[in-house]
């Protein structure tokens, strides 16, 4: 569940990795370790399955054919389990995820057994959650189960329910005295882990999903995040405590966190869990599954601040990959494509909200791509953006045999062509190229490569270089022979090349190097090292001539250098190039390197 109020239901948003860290002057490999802390499953890889929400959350006609969410049912998961050992175990998919309202009727009431523990609804689950991971199992498959954070408010039973193997603990001794709620929906008492039994409960919880014998597990509505920030809902000791539980039932299961989580608590979800949702729901609660606009294209901006978070133990999560029927996924071919590219080279887990039962033929060679796949599940980190969040996009990771994964990507609502520079890439020279979608050799490329692109379309490659490194000048924006206007203003920056940087960039605050010297004219891709907590515009010019507004995604905090190249038209011999933040904020500057030659 998610965006949208898995209590109050009418919306949700309860579900929640991104690209490569740049070095000045070339694509360099710097993924993250995950925290070497004990955490519930290894997670090397990101995971691959079906989840039931998109279907659940879903108007399309016949979906939900008793009311709202009334998809979720035993007969309706074992469908999906079946479709899914057929068609997609071969290619890695393995998980089954039942989503929110398991222990739901169809009013939407919840039920708990006499421990305050969630129980399964009869109707929907008649034989049991135990016997659905049972028959889950029996195919190969590994099954996975949902939880809101906190202690549902049902559950309290007036404070007088008792903890599970917890002598004299009740559900009064485990949640603060004033009942303050938490969670993305407050449909939960936030929970006291300064309390001895507070630890026991979610001890109980654990115990039951293990012996049920569930491999996985989405807690969500976790804060900060979910819509939701300040002390009562920060869910840091319940995640905490999750994770101790869950290790002391003796069970790998793997523990994803949801939805929208902060990135000031990265570090957190890193330590105690195996992924985390970094946006809001896919879905569009709508008579579809999704929509481009609703909000698949949100990740384009949300995904690369997370970027060098992700790696083997906990990956960022970009929610469910509706592309596989058709239609019913509200979505073009050419975005289907895109929504399927992002989700690989970001690596993201790629779970499914489909019906499995039903896929068409071009849905069914997205999913099962082997050298789509691959990206998603190798060795390299996650792809990052290379150039502005501009409507024209190229997106890039270096791998580990020194090839790079390339991907174009068109977000404009009409037809673009959109090129990739292999001097943004940190090489020059002549390059071969792989389609990866089409399976095809397209030969080798002079400098660059070039393709036009429908609205919302876009291609994946590898490029394997043939050139040479290349070499740049570096500029940096605190040096004194540059000229700073308005409010900008050098500040000191430990993660800068420097460290320090310009900032204060805000209503007509300019940065102006001066003396950038080449000695040819022409079109030059410059590096900009950037921090920026958030995404913002800035106008780049040479001389005297016309500039360019480009937007410059957030790094996700201020202490976090991210690099894009821009291309500034340059006459031969000293230039200047300034960065005017115009009416609005600009991102701080750390440096730019100017190549030696022109695209």
């Amino acid at each position: 569940m998610r965006s949208s109020s898995y209590s109050a239901m009418p919306g949700r948003a309860l579900r929640a990795t991104v690209v490569l860290a740049l070095a000045v002057g070339a694509v360099t490999l710097a993924p993250t370790a995950h925290a070497a802390t004990a955490a519930p499953a290894p997670a090397a890889k990101p995971y691959m399955g079906w989840s039931s929400w998109s279907m659940q959350s879903s108007k399309y006609p016949g979906l939900n054919p008793d009311g709202d969410y009334s998809y979720l049912t035993e007969a309706n998961v074992d469908k999906q389990t079946d479709a899914l050992a057929a068609k997609l175990k071969k290619y890695g998919y393995e998980y089954v995820n039942i989503d929110a309202g398991w222990w739901m009727d169809r009013n939407w009431k919840s039920q708990f057994d006499q421990y305050g523990r969630q129980k399964a609804d009869p109707v929907r689950f008649p034989s049991g959650m135990k016997a659905v991971a049972d028959r889950i199992h029996a195919k190969g498959l590994k099954a996975g189960i949902y939880l809101p954070a906190g202690l549902e408010k049902g559950a309290y039973g007036d404070g007088k329910t008792p903890i599970w193997n917890a002598d004299g603990c009740t559900t009064a001794d485990i949640v603060y005295s004033d009942l303050r709620t938490t969670n993305g929906w407050d449909s939960a008492y936030k929970i006291d882990f300064s309390r001895p039994c507070a630890q026991k409960y979610i001890d109980s919880q654990a115990r039951m999903i293990a012996d049920w014998g569930y491999d996985f597990l989405k807690l969500d509505g976790v804060g900060p995040g979910s819509g939701k920030s300040g002390d009562q809902y920060d869910n840091v000791a319940d995640v905490a405590a999750w994770n101790k539980a869950i290790a002391a039932t003796g069970r790998s299961v793997h523990l994803e966190l949801s939805w929208s989580l902060d990135f000031g608590h990265a570090a957190d979800w890193k330590k105690y869990s195996n992924g985390w949702r970094i946006d809001t729901d896919v879905e569009c609660y709508c008579n579809t599954l999704v929509s481009w606009e609703n909000s698949v294209d949100d990740r384009w901006d949300d995904a690369p601040a997370w970027t060098g978070e992700a790696g083997p133990g906990g990956w960022n999560d970009l929610d469910s990959l509706d592309v596989g029927n058709g239609d019913m996924d509200g979505l073009t071919k050419a975005e289907r494509q895109s929504y399927a590219t992002l989700w690989a080279i970001a690596r993201s887990p790629l779970f499914t909200g489909d019906d499995i039962t039903k896929l068409d033929s071009y849905g069914l060679s997205l999913l099962t791509n082997k050298e789509v796949i691959a990206i998603d599940q190798g060795d390299a980190p996650p792809a990052r953006p290379i150039t502005p969040s501009d409507p024209q996009q190229v997106w890039a990771a270096k791998n580990p045999d020194g090839t790079y994964t390339v991907a174009l990507f068109n977000l404009a609502d009409r037809p673009a062509s959109v090129t990739a520079d292999w001097t943004a890439l940190g090489f020059t020279g002549k390059a071969s190229v792989r389609d990866l979608w089409n399976h095809e050799d397209l030969g080798g490329f002079q400098s660059k490569i070039t393709e036009a692109l429908p609205a919302h379309g876009s291609r994946l490659f590898t490029v394997t270089p043939k050139g040479s490194a290349l070499t740049s000048t570096g500029y940096e924006a605190e040096a004194s022979g540059n000229t700073l206007s308005g409010n900008a203003s050098v500040g000191g920056c430990d993660a800068c090349s420097g460290r320090k940087k310009v900032g204060n960039l805000y209503l007509g605050g300019k940065l102006t190097f001066n003396d950038v010297v080449v000695a040819k004219a022409g079109t030059y891709l410059v590096k900009v090292a950037y921090i920026s907590g958030d995404a913002r515009s800035a106008t780049v010019s040479a001389g005297s001539g016309a500039g360019t507004s480009h937007k410059f995604a957030s790094t996700g905090d201020w202490g976090t250098v991210s690099t894009v190249s821009v291309p500034v038209t340059l006459k031969a011999g000293a230039n200047t190039i300034t960065f005017d933040s115009g009416s609005w904020y600009a991102p701080d500057i750390d440096r730019i390197d100017v190549p030696k030659s022109p695209r």
